[in-house]
């Protein structure tokens, strides 16, 4: 709603209002405070949540003057300082409130963005926390300790690993950094022994746990008993025998599981944590130096504002999240008299989501109506008559009827073109007959609240594609890999009531490129309504909530990158030969780096730095510092992805 000079709220005279399009768009759901319309209609960033906002219609201006053009991505680069605070400080509440013994440790999962300003953000905002890092690649591991610096904070490793990714490990260990090897296959633990026997540092350990618990949501997958990672029970007993043997049991001191991605039932995460800790609690009993406890990720994040446990919601705040996972932790604990553990969450969605926003601009719509039926007065086709009888209604049946009636006559029409009964002009007129009689249909009954089922189907049919200059599979992977849903709001004219039922499509020549699924707070929307396109100004869509995996996955989920190629072709002389034609290498561990504006050398310059000062406090020798960094700077040149062991 506007403001008039005297400070009153202004509403349209059709009853549309600022607020109108607030609850439409479901601003002040998923906005959580941070999205907000100003009162002239403008949407405005509120990282702090609090009277300072960015207009984001100025942000694209700015970004045009230096030479940026749309699609553009936006970082609010406050709104990750936000989360952060916001992730640690609701622990600490917790753990005060429920006078938990132990401390919380939070690590954020490089994996669900793995750029470099973003991390930095991140690690700024969490050393006051010792909030640290988790990774699950040999490139990540090289990230996290480069700039790695508090000594407080974990690094948490998880993911299969060879004998690089563990000597890479057990280095920071060598230096003073808290860094776990999370043990995911029973074969890990055997390499493990092995290794750190070999470089005599000692190791630290954690096991992933597969829980009987299964997850909910999109990614339900990755946990249960039939899940990729993670050791069963007998394995974990026999993971234990293993390290008992080579006497290194005070090794193992710490636990983890994970029930997948955007979980969106907290009684789900309580049957885990419950589940888990009972594992925590054997483990400590049997005689383990026991200390963490990873509950790993799955804290959700609200895309809808439904505040439900659909898939792309979440039936739970953070508070109650906290203070469950510290509640039963204690409870399971104090029942088996051991001593309550730090506990560890690798919460990476909830903590970046909000704080990217993709930009594009509507450059071109795709409509039905676009070209309207001119009907001659000379004689017609007796199937356009037809046509015209049923769009002025002659015989005067209901709105459900004419319909009826169009869709048979629509078909009869298809059916003489095809016979060539029908000339291409006549096939012209009564098809844009038909898309007039819909539109008057859509029209009838789009404020009635009953509506027949069919105009479901006719909505859809008859809605708008308005064609937007960016690409799904670069920018919104996820919508067309599993349709997660995101916000889709325009940033500005939100001042005026929306009158177009719309579909969005991308620019790429895939018909899969488009967006068909939007998030409302009852159910999921199949059409937007958007304002009707002037030809004098441009029209801008956010995507909002954007920042997790939707920067990386695209070809860098987890920075592997692009595989290696061989081109193959069969050996014409040989019943059952072939050659290799060409082969072309996969990217080098510094190659993918480079996609997330790291430098190799500005890495190695860093951990060289560290490794010094590590030789300064005698923790290790000069030789041995070289040979750290040596190898280090031998990885850069390696392929990203497992390397058979040495």
């Amino acid at each position: 709603m506007s403001l008039n000079s005297h400070g009153v709220k202004h509403i349209q005279e059709d009853g549309w209002s600022i607020a109108s399009s607030e609850k439409y768009y479901g601003l002040n759901n998923w906005g959580k405070g941070c999205f907000k319309v100003d009162e002239e209609g403008y949407m405005k960033v509120h990282p702090l949540q609090d009277s300072r906002g960015i207009r984001i219609f100025d942000v694209i201006k700015e970004a045009k003057s230096k030479g940026y053009d749309l699609p553009l991505t936006i970082r609010i680069q406050d709104l990750l300082q936000t989360r952060v605070k916001e992730l640690n400080e609701t622990f600490r509440d917790a753990i005060k409130q429920e006078a938990y013994q132990g401390s919380y440790r939070g690590v954020f999962p490089i994996k669900v963005n793995q750029m470099r300003e973003v991390l930095e953000e991140i690690l700024e905002a969490g050393e006051p926390y010792n909030y640290g890092l988790e990774c699950g690649s040999k490139p990540e591991l090289m990230i996290a300790l480069a700039y790695h610096r508090n000594l407080n904070s974990l690094i948490i490793c998880n993911g299969y690993k060879d004998d690089t990714f563990i000597r890479l490990a057990l280095h920071g260990n060598r230096i003073g950094k808290p860094v776990f090897l999370v043990v995911e296959q029973l074969s890990e633990i055997e390499r493990i022994i092995r290794i750190s026997k070999e470089l005599e540092i000692q190791p630290k350990i954690g096991i992933r746990i597969k829980l009987s618990t299964v997850g909910e949501g999109k990614w339900a997958r990755s946990s249960g008993e039939e899940a990729k990672f993670g050791l069963t029970s007998p394995e974990i007993v026999s993971a234990t025998k293993s390290l008992e043997q080579a006497g290194s049991s005070d090794c193992l001191e710490l636990i983890h599981f994970h029930i997948g991605s955007q979980v969106p039932n907290i009684q789900t995460i309580k049957r885990a944590t419950v589940e888990a800790t009972r594992y925590f609690c054997e483990l400590a009993s049997m005689g383990f130096p026991m200390k963490y406890l990873d509950v790993g990720g799955g804290l959700g994040v609200d895309y809808d504002g439904s505040m439900s446990n659909f898939e792309s919601s979440m039936n739970y705040t953070l508070k109650e999240y906290a203070r469950d996972v510290v509640y039963n932790i204690q409870t399971i604990c104090n029942e088996a008299s051991v001593i309550c553990p730090d506990i560890i969450t690798e919460s990476g969605r909830s903590v970046v989501a909000s704080h990217s926003l993709l930009v594009s601009e509507v450059c071109d719509r795709i409509s039905k109506y676009s070209i309207q039926p001119i009907i001659e007065k000379n004689e017609n086709a007796p199937i356009i008559e037809n046509f015209i009888s049923i769009l002025e209604n002659d015989y005067s049946a209901s709105p459900l009827e004419r319909y009826h009636d169009a869709v048979q006559k629509k078909e009869e029409a298809d059916n003489l073109f095809n016979l060539g009964y029908l000339k291409l002009k006549d096939k012209g007129l009564a098809d844009a007959l038909f898309w007039k009689i819909c539109q008057d249909l859509v029209l009838f009954y789009r404020e009635e609240k009953i509506q027949p089922e069919e105009m479901d189907t006719l909505k859809a049919m008859m809605a708008d594609q308005y064609v937007c200059n960016f690409s799904v599979f670069q920018s919104l992977i996820d919508h067309w890999a599993c349709n997660q849903l995101f916000p889709v709001v325009p940033i500005h004219r939100l001042n005026e009531k929306p009158t177009v039922d719309t579909t969005l499509v991308d620019i790429t020549c895939d018909s899969e490129g488009r967006i068909a699924s939007f998030v409302d707070s009852e159910d999921e929307r199949s059409l937007l309504r958007l304002h009707e396109i002037k030809e004098t100004e441009p029209y801008f869509l956010g995507f909002f909530l954007v920042g997790a995996y939707q920067d990386i996955m695209g070809d860098l989920h987890n920075l592997f990158g692009r595989v290696n190629e061989v081109h193959v072709f069969l050996e014409d002389d040989e019943e059952n030969g072939f050659y290799i034609e060409d082969s072309i290498p996969g990217f080098s561990v510094n190659e993918v780096l480079e996609f997330t504006q790291y430098d190799g050398q500005m890495l190695s310059r860093k951990m060289k730095k560290q490794i010094d000062i590590a030789t300064k406090k005698d923790q290790i020798k000069p030789r041995e510092g070289t040979r750290i960094l040596d190898e280090y700077m031998q990885i850069l040149k390696s392929q990203t992805y497992l390397s058979e062991s040495d």
